[in-house]
């Protein structure tokens, strides 16, 4: 506050200043001396004094007495004394000479002549004072002819001090009387340079500037560091006057950005004082040195104009909407700071040049929220935002990211190569969605604390898209896994903290991993190796192959390749294969599946070779045989393109339940259907689905049959029978012979996903290839009401929709479409809207 009031007084001073250089009538300054004698027996070392000796008064000299005795007062206030001498009739000396006398006068400091002028060059009181003080500071204030001369003092001046040069058509004007008086106050502290020469004023400037108007430039060449580089010119926009010339050296004195830690409505600079708007640019400490960079860019483009700060978010708590990056600072008193969403920094500048420009901002801004209102309001039915209240609810939650590397485009290429493999997350930091993903990203950060090999970054494409196009990134949030000599990898499963932290691991070691030993291939299969993921429990898959078997193996390698960071392979083919597969009962080449950590493995005979087959094998062999369908299975069943027989439970089904629908799973018939359990604690959207079944939720537990894919019937098992194996199989022959009554009938509309975004399937659709039943294993299905053997994967109201909510709600969208919107759109910070679960 002390630095503002001294600019305050400094300014205060400086106008007083000009105020006393104005012109009083009838001045008294004017000193009349009898005689030259007198006057240089007068004369003080150090002082200075401006004479004219004259013998007598004669009418043709008495407007230049006029003129000298108006810029007395002024030239007083320079410590210059303005002295009349008389010269008697009888002096034909030097100065009273015919040849002299109210011909010229004569500037002394001390008894020492320092010019002599033409009095017809001191015509009024501009010249009086321009050609008094130009001749005064001839060390301050260089004149310069050439182009050359001009190059030559900036080089002199690089690295030491900045320099200010004015052009003026001609002197003795107002323009070089400002000019001079202006160095006169701040020739101590800036290199002052005049010249008169319109050539010289064309070759410094890009356009072509009006030679008939004065002109002044601030050289920057005080910050110059290298010889060869050139000093920045801002040229003062306003008229040349002593006032502008003061403002406009003010500004060049201020720094160039200040940076800002309170808050703005308290903020007051050198700017404001001036009557100059001041631009806000909006910073946060992951993109700080980016930030920076850009309000010096933008500083120098308004330098003179406005001025620039850059406000920390991190230190300033904003109520305005996360989006927004500019705020503008008006020098009117009570005018609200205007927080705005601009582009780029053109806009920036636009707005301050242009001061319509920030009405028509915000009447934009405007307009594009109500159509955006109105847009939601219109698909509110259909819209999920579920993610959106999630996230508003928890905004005020900080989350706990310092595991977690923050990437810009200076240090991503650098960084990739500090670890064995980088996790990179890129997402957009106004979007719902991938702060939900975040979220989990951050709680696999601290489950995967301390795992050697690993680092977990992210990439906020708000601030940084240019680097997220290059990395190829289309849709956000996305996980790639970069190694380095290697492709990276991206991630399109679910966002889950449990399968985001699986893929993670699983990434680590090859796919499939070569074992050389019979010890090893045991240790495997019981999961003790590889070491790093022996405290995981993954499903284990060996292939076994003999050296007969080549292509069985390359297609087996291949695929391995291909499902990487999704299961865990592992591939033996040392001369004693075959007594190992044969311990399990097949022959190679074969799979050994081993579940529960080695406690139950199954030997797979492999009949098909072709890479497609093989992962298509694989897959469906690592599916449950009766699993608990969640949002992250429920797509890989669902293409199987199967019926359900479904069991919904109010929480785990009870140990006699598991048994016989095991049993029935295990059994010759679950060929033809997904036999599978749903616990509604667990997934509430269950809840939504039996009401779409029944209108209301029956009492539980409740199994279900559902045909999905044909005809859409829902049959429900009687309850006043218990759930065995016996008696599932006696009411699945009652529905094949079509003595069951559907509970209800799904309706045959096509079910879309309501938007694009919400197609969850096709995003998964490279993950979740169609599966063909297991080779070897194909009887017939039994035929049910409503159609014959299932159709291919078709979405349907009851899976569909409760695969977006319960994705939407738990983890998050695989992705939005990044075009178009970094850096321009942004979330709006607005509570989500709800809509019935189906």
């Amino acid at each position: 506050m002390s630095a503002q009031k001294g600019g305050w007084v400094s300014s205060l001073v400086f106008l007083l200043f000009c105020a006393s250089s104005i012109p009083k009538c009838g001045s008294a300054s004017l000193q009349q001396e009898p005689s030259p004698q007198h006057y240089f027996s007068g004369l003080e070392a150090g002082k200075t004094s401006l004479a004219f000796f004259t013998p007598s008064v004669s009418p043709g000299a008495q407007p230049f007495l006029e003129q000298i005795e108006s810029s007395a007062e002024v030239l007083k206030d320079y410590g210059i004394s303005v002295v009349k001498v008389n010269c008697p009739k009888e002096d034909v000396s030097r100065y009273c000479g015919k040849e002299n006398a109210l011909r010229k006068a004569f500037l002394f400091r001390g008894n020492r002549l320092i010019r002599e002028f033409p009095t017809d060059a001191l015509f009024d009181v501009n010249s009086i004072v321009a050609n008094i003080l130009f001749a005064l500071l001839f060390n301050e204030v260089k004149y310069v002819e050439t182009l050359a001369d001009l190059e030559n003092i900036e080089n002199v001046l690089k690295g030491k001090s900045n320099m200010v040069f004015a052009y003026v058509p001609a002197t003795g004007t107002a323009e070089h009387r400002a000019v001079m008086e202006a160095a006169f106050v701040y020739g101590t502290i800036h290199q002052f340079v005049l010249t008169t020469e319109a050539a010289l004023l064309k070759a410094t400037s890009h356009d072509d500037p009006d030679v008939s108007s004065a002109w002044l430039l601030f050289c920057h060449c005080q910050q110059v560091t290298e010889p060869a580089q050139p000093c920045r010119r801002t040229a003062l926009a306003q008229p040349l006057t002593l006032l502008s010339i003061h403002r406009h050296l003010k500004l060049m004195g201020a720094p160039l950005v200040t940076e800002v830690a309170e808050d703005p409505e308290k903020i007051s600079t050198v700017h404001l004082q001036l009557g100059l708007p001041l631009v806000f640019i909006l910073s946060q400490k992951e993109t700080y040195e980016a930030d920076r960079r850009t309000a010096e860019f933008v500083a120098w483009q308004l330098l003179g104009k406005a001025g620039v700060a850059l406000l920390s978010r991190d230190l300033v708590e904003l109520n305005v909407l996360h989006r927004s990056n500019v705020a503008l600072k008006t020098p009117e008193e009570g005018m609200p700071i205007q927080y705005l969403v601009l582009e780029d920094t053109d806009e920036v500048i636009t707005l301050v040049e242009d001061k319509n420009k920030v009405k028509q901002i915000q009447e934009d801004e405007q307009e594009e929220e109500e159509d955006e209102d109105e847009k939601e309001n219109n698909n509110q039915d259909i819209q999920d935002d579920q993610v959106v209240e999630a996230v508003s609810r928890d905004k005020k939650r900080e989350l706990p990211l310092e595991q977690i590397l923050v990437l810009t485009e200076e240090n991503f290429h650098s960084s990739l190569s500090e670890a064995a493999r980088t996790v990179v997350l890129f997402y957009a930091s106004w979007e719902a969605v991938s702060l939900a993903v975040l979220r989990s990203y951050s709680e696999v950060a601290a489950h995967l604390k301390g795992t050697l090999g690993v680092l977990l970054s992210r990439v906020n494409c708000w601030d940084w898209p240019g680097l997220c196009s290059q990395e190829n990134v289309t849709q956000f949030p996305t996980i790639k896994i970069y190694k380095e000599g290697q492709q990276s990898v991206t991630y399109d499963g679910m966002w889950g903290t449990e399968e985001l932290s699986s893929f993670i691991l699983l990434s680590q070691v090859p796919c499939p991993l070569k074992l050389t030993t019979m010890d090893e291939a045991e240790g495997y299969l019981r999961g003790e190796i590889p070491s790093e993921l022996s405290s995981h429990h993954h499903t284990s898959l060996l292939g076994v192959f003999s050296t007969d078997t080549s292509k069985a193996r390359e297609a087996f390698e291949e695929a391995g390749n291909i499902l990487s960071g999704h299961v865990r392979m592992g591939m033996y083919f040392e001369d004693d294969a075959l007594a190992l597969s044969r311990k399990y009962s097949v022959s190679p080449p074969a799979l050994l599946l081993a579940r529960s950590g080695g406690r139950s493995v199954e030997g797979i005979a492999l009949s098909k070779h072709s890479v497609q087959d093989m992962v298509q094998m694989i897959r469906y062999e690592l599916l449950d045989i009766f699993p608990e369908i969640t949002v992250s299975n429920l797509p890989q069943y669902l293409q199987l393109g199967k019926p359900f027989l479904i069991l919904f439970s109010a929480g785990n089904i009870s140990q006699m339940e598991r048994k016989e629908m095991l049993k029935l799973a295990k059994g010759r018939p679950q060929q033809a259907f997904v036999a599978c359990w749903l616990n509604l604690k667990k997934t509430p959207v269950g809840h939504g689905i039996l009401r779409t079944y029944f209108s209301t939720t029956p009492p539980l537990p409740v199994l279900l049959w559902v045909n999905l894919h044909a005809g859409g019937q829902v049959f429900k098992f009687p309850s006043e029978q218990s759930i065995t194996e016996m008696n599932i199989l006696s009411w699945l022959e009652k529905l094949q012979a079509g003595l069951e009554i559907p509970s209800s009938t799904l309706s045959e509309e096509d079910w879309k996903p309501p938007l694009p975004a919400y197609d969850f399937l096709q995003m998964m659709e490279p993950s979740v290839p169609e599966l063909s039943p297991q080779p070897g294993k194909t009887p017939d299905p039994p035929k049910i009401p409503g159609g014959d053997t299932a159709r291919g994967g078709g979405d349907t109201a009851s899976r569909e929709e409760p695969s977006q909510e319960s994705t939407a709600e738990e983890f998050g969208s695989p992705g939005r479409d990044l075009r178009g919107t970094a850096p321009r759109l942004a979330a709006r910070d607005k509570q989500g809207k709800r809509h019935s679960e189906l």
